[in-house]
């Protein structure tokens, strides 16, 4: 990990425009995934309260957890460790719905645990950020530096997350029509937008990336990899059915890493470990989550009666 130090020292080349841009389109991005939220998408909470209770454990608590003990055993540069750190006090991504229902998993609970996270993201994300990297004396000593204020965090977290995901629901709500007709465009739209940010990203810092990523994509797998087992193996704990517990696992597996960027270019100056943490998680997530989803597809014998029929395209 010697070699990976020199992060610690790096900011990455970027403008105030630059990130009022990937503001904008992470905005964009939650607003999109709203348009085709409704109320019963939040009342399906009720019907399985179990397989929810145990998702959002996994995701707000476990998954920080976890990813500490890994710091821990890892002991990465502080800027790499305080990166995964972030990345695990991320909701859910907005790919985790469309892969869950590829799967043939439970793609309503998918949909609520995205939803309902994103939400709780608010407090949670800049919570566990706090808590764990306080825990572990390299990253405490990294907040020290940068003075990060929790509630800063929330308020840019309810400005790309909450308000969005708000104007959509209001927009699906009164005027659904015109929220069927933007939805496929705005998919489409954000995650083009997104790829492209990241393209533009590493172009402007392509030294920094070339010269690190073959050690930083070492951390993003194990990391990853730990997200999606620590997902089915809570899952399989709390005896949630198969078609469950595959949608807690790639709710886990698949993190906001676009707000983990967001944060770290808002409040850590591009701190060089955390934003190609971030960066190499949102590419490698969807490769990985892509790929298990694949697997899934071809298995249907775990499945409820008739969900092979309903649960993808």
């Amino acid at each position: 990990m010697s070699e990976l130090a020199a992060l610690d020292a790096v900011r990455l080349n970027f403008s105030p425009s630059s990130l009022a841009a990937l503001n904008v389109v992470l905005a964009v991005i939650m607003y999109g995934v709203a348009l085709d939220l409704t109320a019963a998408d939040f009342r399906r909470v009720a019907r399985m309260p179990r397989a929810f209770a145990v998702g959002l454990l996994a995701q707000f608590v476990l998954l920080p957890a976890m990813t500490f003990v890994l710091v821990v055993a890892l002991s990465p540069p502080p800027s790499v460790a305080l990166g995964m750190m972030l990345v695990a006090a991320c909701p859910g991504g907005t790919i985790s719905n469309f892969l869950t229902s590829y799967a043939r998993a439970n793609t309503a609970l998918s949909v609520s645990m995205s939803a309902v996270s994103s939400l709780g993201a608010i407090v949670m994300t800049p919570l566990n950020v706090a808590l764990w990297s306080s825990l572990y004396e390299p990253t405490a000593s990294l907040l020290t530096e940068v003075a990060l204020d929790p509630v800063d965090v929330v308020g840019v977290v309810l400005l790309v997350l909450a308000l969005p995901m708000l104007g959509g629901l209001l927009t699906r709500r009164y005027v659904p029509a015109l929220a069927a007709r933007m939805f496929g465009p705005f998919r489409l739209a954000s995650i083009v937008f997104f790829a492209g940010f990241v393209a533009f990203a590493l172009h402007a810092n392509w030294t920094h990336f070339v010269a690190h990523v073959a050690d930083i994509a070492a951390l993003v797998v194990a990391h990853n990899a730990l997200a999606f087992a620590t997902g089915y193996a809570l899952a399989a704990l709390a005896r949630l059915p198969e078609y469950d517990r595959r949608a807690v696992t790639m709710e886990l597996g698949i993190q906001n890493s676009g707000l983990g960027l967001v944060l770290i270019f808002d409040f850590f100056a591009g701190l060089g470990g955390m934003a190609v943490i971030a960066a190499l998680w949102g590419i490698w997530h969807i490769i990985a989550g892509s790929t298990l989803a694949q697997i899934w597809r071809g298995d249907a014998t775990t499945l409820p009666k008739g969900a092979a029929n309903q649960s993808g395209p």
